[in-house]
C-alpha cells in the first residue's frame, strides 16, 4: 500500500538562487565569469540603455526646435497650374509645383515645393523658408516634436539595449562552450578509473 504525503509538507527547493556567487565546491571560474557577465548586461540594459535614451531625445527635441526657430511660412505664388489628376504624393492630394515668393531682403526666389491639387497658376500658397531663405519642410509641431523625440529616444534605448543583451548572449555562449570541453577532458581523465563501465 501506498503511503501518501502529508498535505502540509513542502516541496523541496533544489535550485539554488545566486549560486554563482556563493562558494561551492562545484562552483568554477566560468561560472564566476558568467555571474559578472550577467550582472554587466543588466547594468548596462538599464543604466545605458535609459541614458542613451534620454540623451537622443533631448538631441532631437532641440533639433526640432531649431527648426521651428529657424524657419518661417511666407506667402508664395503658383506660377503653373496643379490639375486634380495629378499624381497623389504621400498618400495626400499633393504635386509638385514651380511658386515665387519673396525673401525678408526683397529679392525674389523661385523653387519647387509641394501644394494642394487643383490649384490654379496665380493662387497664393504658404510656404516654409530657412534662414537662408530656401525653401523647406514645415516643421513639427511641439506637440508632434515631443512623439517623435520620445519615439527616437525609444528606439536608441531598445536598439543599444538589443546589441549588449546579443554580445552578452554571445559570452555566455562561448562560456558554455568552454565548460562543455572541460567537462569532456575531465571526463576523458576521470572515466577510465571508475572500476566498471556502463552499457
Amino acid at each position: 500500500m501506498r503511503e501518501d504525503r502529508p498535505a502540509n509538507r513542502k516541496r523541496r527547493r533544489t535550485k539554488v538562487p545566486l549560486w554563482r556567487w556563493r562558494n561551492n565546491p562545484i562552483r568554477r571560474r566560468d561560472d564566476v565569469l558568467e555571474a559578472w557577465l550577467v550582472l554587466a548586461i543588466w547594468v548596462l540594459i538599464a543604466v545605458g540603455g535609459t541614458a542613451a535614451g534620454v540623451v537622443t531625445a533631448h538631441a532631437a527635441d532641440q533639433v526640432f526646435a531649431q527648426q521651428r526657430a529657424d524657419r518661417i511660412p511666407v506667402s508664395a505664388v503658383l506660377l503653373d497650374d496643379v490639375p486634380r489628376t495629378a499624381t497623389s504624393e504621400m498618400g495626400r492630394d499633393l504635386a509638385s509645383a514651380k511658386v515665387r515668393w519673396t525673401n525678408s531682403d526683397g529679392s525674389m526666389r523661385n523653387g519647387m515645393t509641394l501644394v494642394t491639387t487643383g490649384k490654379k497658376a496665380g493662387s497664393t500658397v504658404r510656404v516654409w523658408i530657412d534662414g537662408q531663405g530656401k525653401l523647406s519642410t514645415q516643421p513639427p509641431t511641439p506637440t508632434k516634436a515631443a512623439v517623435e523625440a520620445g519615439l527616437f529616444g525609444t528606439s536608441a534605448a531598445l536598439a543599444l539595449s538589443g546589441v549588449v543583451f546579443g554580445i552578452g548572449s554571445a559570452g555566455r555562449w562561448w562560456l558554455d562552450r568552454r565548460r562543455i570541453q572541460q567537462w569532456d577532458r575531465e571526463w576523458t581523465l576521470v572515466g577510465p578509473k571508475w572500476g566498471h563501465k556502463t552499457s
